[in-house]
């Protein structure tokens, strides 16, 4: 087996294709938008791609992803081979078994059991009434902002998706307190993943962030073919709204934040 460095947009689309569902971010970060900021590593057996791991680098922190649909010893020898190139610190997104294959150089902060949510169903979306919804655009960006920070600290928001023009919210009283969007949007690879959904602690238990994902989802529909969503498994209220919505759990994977041990040394990158 060989360890390689892919350069290829329709040689990694085809790996990532197996399970368009599983990979909708990766699929995303092919589009031009995304792909100056990422680095692709893969693993080959005779020619043939077995398995896949991004380094997206367009953020503060990294992230790094590599998920699989079932345990996999070609994962595990991808990441051992590839520990030596990854940052001092960086974000992942990697299934359980794997998070043990860099914790001989990585301290690893969990930030907890998640979901990956596929939109498979739509007709649910259809029925719901959305025209108090409105469009935000980036004239909204600062306001938007400040929603976060009350609502969803810990989230990641960059404004940059604002121009995509698939964030929406809801005002009462002229005052934002609603809203839903993106994380990634291609319409030349046909995913969406839906991203910064939240709303204002003071106007929960409303309906309004489904009716919010919904429009997004009203907005989509026409111009991919795959959109899903990622949920912190102990989040039993956005949970049981996406399965409203449509969306069913298709995988089960760990978020954390790996930060290289002290005074470990590794091998020079030639």
């Amino acid at each position: 087996m060989q360890v390689v460095s892919l350069h290829q947009k329709n040689e990694i689309e085809a790996v990532l294709r197996r399970n368009s569902f599983l990979h909708l971010y990766s699929l995303g970060d092919l589009d031009d938008f995304f792909w100056s900021y990422t680095i692709w590593y893969a693993l080959k057996e005779e020619e043939r791609i077995k398995t896949i791991v991004l380094l997206y680098i367009g953020t503060g922190m990294p992230t790094l992803i590599a998920l699989t649909e079932r345990p996999s010893d070609a994962m595990q020898i991808l990441l051992q081979s590839v520990a030596r190139l990854l940052p001092s610190q960086f974000y992942a997104h990697l299934n359980r078994e794997f998070l043990l294959t860099l914790t001989t150089n990585y301290h690893i902060r969990s930030h907890g059991l998640h979901y990956k949510m596929a939109l498979r169903e739509t007709s649910s979306i259809a029925a719901i009434a959305t025209s108090d919804v409105l469009p935000l655009s980036i004239t909204d960006g600062e306001e938007l902002k400040q929603l976060y920070a009350e609502s969803y600290p810990e989230n990641f928001f960059d404004k940059r998706m604002l121009a995509t023009g698939y964030y929406y919210g809801m005002r009462l009283d002229g005052k934002l307190v609603s809203v839903a969007g993106i994380h990634v949007y291609s319409p030349r690879y046909r995913v969406a993943v839906l991203g910064n959904i939240t709303t204002h602690p003071q106007f929960r238990g409303r309906g309004l962030a489904k009716t919010v994902t919904a429009k997004v989802c009203q907005a989509l529909i026409p111009t991919v073919e795959h959109i899903g969503l990622n949920v912190k498994a102990d989040n039993y209220n956005a949970i049981a709204c996406y399965e409203k919505l449509g969306f069913e759990r298709i995988a089960t994977y760990c978020e954390s934040t790996l930060s290289l041990k002290a005074n470990t040394v590794r091998p020079r990158v030639s």
